[in-house]
């Protein structure tokens, strides 16, 4: 009945003629689900027969007639009969069916048409080739029901993931392929396919790559370069796709001259100057010429110029390739922002989004700052997509901005576990929201346990405060530090910081913070601690039984606390205000490969507390590619001045006490200012700390030969210099043990009160057949108190696994300090599960 109508139809449009003129009436009979305006459209002005065929592809209609009544058109209909109950998917577990229902054509209660399911399934093919699983397989049926209705049944068989199995680049001369698979998130099929999911074919993402290997071309002088083209094949026998990425190349380009051409009266060239991020001589930098655009387009409209605009000329000289970049300053169109809507955005508030644009409605539009806008919201991690689009607003000198976003997943929960020889084994469970409550504030739960150290944190951040471009939050915390074989104390620090973030430019950021805590430093004292049986005996400190007190069953042979820590013992409050101030430029803060992070801090405490002290800090680390592909340079340099200031004297735990962190070889507070009285005794655990440093280290990174570049795994190389000096704290501990201030002041006090109790009587205090001390003497002796450079060189093993960054570093000590402590061998690594 249908190809009979269908042919009659024909007959009557080919009778009708092919065409008709756009202004003739179109009128429909016979609809009921369909929109007359809907059936209109598909006559008006086009011909006859197309439109008759189009509307049975549609599946919505059993019979199709046209005819002439008067000067109208009539297209009378016969809708199908069958009406959809429900649309069920079955057998998908990897994409939701809520996502399904949003891309494919049948819907509940409407009509059902085989056409229009054969095209439904193909939208599913599609959906899950594009979500990595090419073997998918999808086939439609339908159910009848009572009421005489059908369900329409999906019937999804996902198959295994559909993956990268090789990416191949042709034409790339300057870089090798190792180099441009490393600029790209997608990589290659390998063992280690269980533990991620960025080997999955995503054409999306790799439209992503392809534009991150030609900013990283242009950034580096290829001014003519460009990606050709990227061809994704499947490969059925090797079980995933082919890609291959053509390029081409071109030369090396520097920049001949940079100039900037105002066109508006009042507004000079060189008052600009400052702006410009790129300069003659320079190797052509794409990024840089980005910037300066920015930077120029603001200088100008913080002189009063809404409307202003900049755009850039590069002129090409291939012959001595070179790039004369010239940028117009001009007066751009007025055209005001009429509105901007905001759409897809299901968890994230309007006001987040905007007020990463530097301009809003009734503003003078300017394409420049709707880029920077653009290309911040992409920088949040809040969206998987963000396309901003204009569409002419009601007169011709507005404009709506349209700004799309595609919603992702910002929380987090992950356990993970780890271990290193500085903390031992430690667990960690946390709770991470980067923009909770859809208001863009950054919250982070975290409960940490482990051998040597354990503790809670809570971190909160408003990244606009008081609608400002500026971070404000707060940190809590309580975290203990047990004792161990290189601390003769525990540490439990409970306090908060509040603090601000304040960016001054692109790369500068000042950060001011107010700081509270209690340190409460103890010393334990048990069977397998027995750090300060000296002055509290326990059953199992020698002697037993009254047997004579020797050195060989004295107290200090199991290890002894310092006087200076047991002094320090008890709550410490300190209240300080500090600052650190930032600069930062690197190219990429997961895997540098140039670029300057330098941090100065300083703190002042003595706002109440029990500390009175100005620390001053500075850190710089420099990044530079090697001309060996992927190899990195690193340097580092480091210092720190600790300075008492006030009547309160610093304590132990004020000192900074540094070990591998500023010399690689060492062993934790293996550095520096030592208790080395009891020299026959174990002082590991009796670092002092001291109040000045410095560091200096050179390291070079390698990718390891023959081997895949994404399982992670690096190379290093790496020589360490530094020293820390500048024990200030007592040596005299006379009073803390009892005696007077007048004994243990006196001329030859520290002999006296080795003979003698404080009321005066004699006591033993060493064991006269040996000569040695069976108590812990009154005065200290502090080792390694001095300036020599201690040093190290030695290799590293660097593996960004699935499951966490972990490190390896084996290193020789090249020279020490009498009484320092190597640790040859470190290791650190965790997992995140």
């Amino acid at each position: 009945m249908s190809r009979t109508a269908f042919a009659a139809a024909l007959m009557v449009g080919s009778i009708a003629g092919p065409a008709f003129a756009a202004d003739e009436t179109v009128v429909v009979e016979g609809n009921h689900r369909v929109d007359s305006a809907t059936i209109r459209s598909y006559f008006v002005g086009g011909d006859t027969n197309e439109a008759i065929k189009k509307l049975y592809g549609t599946g919505y209609f059993s019979d199709v007639e046209v005819s002439h009544r008067g000067s109208a058109l009539v297209v009378r209909v016969v809708e199908n009969s069958t009406v959809i109950n429900h649309v069920v998917f079955v057998g998908n577990s990897k994409v939701k069916s809520e996502d399904l229902q949003k891309e494919i054509q049948l819907k509940n209660r409407g009509a059902y048409s085989q056409a229009v399911a054969d095209a439904d399934v193909a939208r599913i093919l599609d959906i899950y080739r594009r979500s990595g699983h090419n073997a998918a397989k999808v086939t439609v049926r339908t159910v009848s029901t009572p009421q005489g209705s059908v369900d329409v049944v999906f019937d999804i068989t996902e198959g295994d993931k559909t993956g990268v199995k090789q990416i191949h680049f042709v034409g790339n001369h300057a870089y090798s392929e190792g180099k441009l698979k490393g600029l790209m998130e997608t990589t290659e099929m390998n063992y280690l396919s269980f533990f991620k999911t960025s080997d999955v074919y995503d054409p999306d993402r790799l439209a992503k790559d392809a534009e991150a290997i030609r900013r990283y071309y242009l950034k580096n002088g290829y001014a003519d370069f460009r990606v050709v083209g990227v061809d994704p094949v499947y490969d059925p026998a090797a079980g995933g796709y082919i890609v291959t990425i053509t390029v081409e190349e071109g030369p090396v380009y520097r920049v001949g001259s940079v100039n900037i051409q105002s066109h508006i009266p009042g507004v000079s060239d060189p008052a600009l100057k400052s702006a410009l991020d790129i300069h003659a001589g320079e190797i052509y930098n794409g990024d840089a010429v980005q910037k300066s655009e920015t930077r120029l387009t603001k200088e100008v409209q913080k002189l009063g110029y809404a409307f202003s605009q900049v755009r850039v000329q590069g002129d090409k000289d291939p012959a001595t390739r070179t790039v004369t970049i010239t940028f117009n300053v001009e007066e751009g169109p007025r055209v005001y922002i009429e509105r901007i809507n905001i759409r897809g955005n299901t968890a994230t508030r309007d006001y987040v989004i905007r007020r990463e644009f530097d301009i809003g409605e009734g503003d003078a539009y300017n394409k420049v700052l709707i880029d920077k806008a653009e290309r911040r919201l992409n920088g949040l991690g809040y969206f998987k997509k963000v396309k901003i689009s204009n569409e002419q607003g009601s007169t011709a000198d507005r404009v709506i901005v349209d700004v799309d976003v595609e919603e992702q997943s910002t929380g987090s929960f992950s356990i993970s576990g780890g271990y290193s020889t500085v903390e031992g084994f430690i667990a960690q469970v946390s709770v991470t929201q980067s923009n909770f409550l859809g208001r863009g504030e950054f919250v982070r739960a975290s409960v940490s346990a482990g051998q040597y150290a354990s503790g809670v944190e809570l971190n909160y951040t408003e990244p606009f405060f008081l609608d400002n471009r500026m971070a404000a939050g707060f940190d809590l915390y309580s975290k203990i530090s047990q004792a161990s074989y290189f601390s003769y104390y525990s540490n439990w620090v409970t306090g908060g910081t509040l603090r601000l973030g304040i960016p001054l430019t692109d790369e500068l950021t000042i950060a001011p913070r107010y700081t509270l805590y209690n340190s409460r430093l103890t010393i334990p004292n048990t069977s397998t601690q027995p750090y300060n049986d000296c002055s509290y005996p326990q059953w199992f400190t020698p002697p037993y039984n009254g047997t004579a007190v020797t050195w060989a069953n004295s107290c200090l042979t199991n290890g002894e606390a310092s006087l200076a820590l047991k002094q320090a013992q008890g709550d410490w409050v300190t209240s300080m205000i500090g600052y650190t101030l930032v600069y930062n430029n690197i190219d990429n803060p997961k895997n540098p490969q140039s670029g300057v992070h330098a941090e100065l801090k300083q703190d002042l405490a003595g706002l109440g507390g029990y500390s009175d002290f100005l620390r001053t800090t500075v850190d710089l680390r420099g990044y530079q590619g090697l001309y060996f592909d992927d190899v990195v340079g690193i340097a580092h340099l480091q210092a720190g001045d600790l300075l008492q200031i006030g009547k309160n004297e610093l304590h132990v735990t004020d000192n900074f006490n540094l070990g591998p962190s500023l010399v690689r070889g060492f062993a934790p507070g293996g550095i520096g200012p030592r208790d080395i009285t009891n020299s026959t005794s174990n002082n590991n655990g009796n670092a002092l700390g001291g109040t000045e440093y410095w560091g200096a280290s050179v390291e070079t990174q390698f990718p390891i030969p023959y081997l895949p570049k994404d399982i992670g795994l690096k190379g290093a190389v790496f020589f360490d210099a530094g020293s820390l000096w500048g024990y200030k704290g007592e040596t005299n501990f006379g009073t803390y043990l009892g005696y007077s201030a007048a004994q243990a002041t006196a001329p030859g006090a520290c002999a006296y009160m080795v003979t003698h109790y404080p009321n005066g009587s004699a006591k033993q205090s060493y064991d006269p057949t040996v000569g040695l001390p069976v108590t812990q003497l009154p005065c200290i002796d502090v080792g390694s108190n001095n300036m020599i450079v201690r040093s190290s060189a030695g290799l590293g093993l660097i593996w960004n696994s699935p499951m966490g960054p972990i490190r390896f570093n084996y290193a020789f000590v090249l020279s020490k300090s009498q009484y320092d402590i190597e640790q040859q061998f470190s290791f650190s690594g965790g997992t995140t599960f």
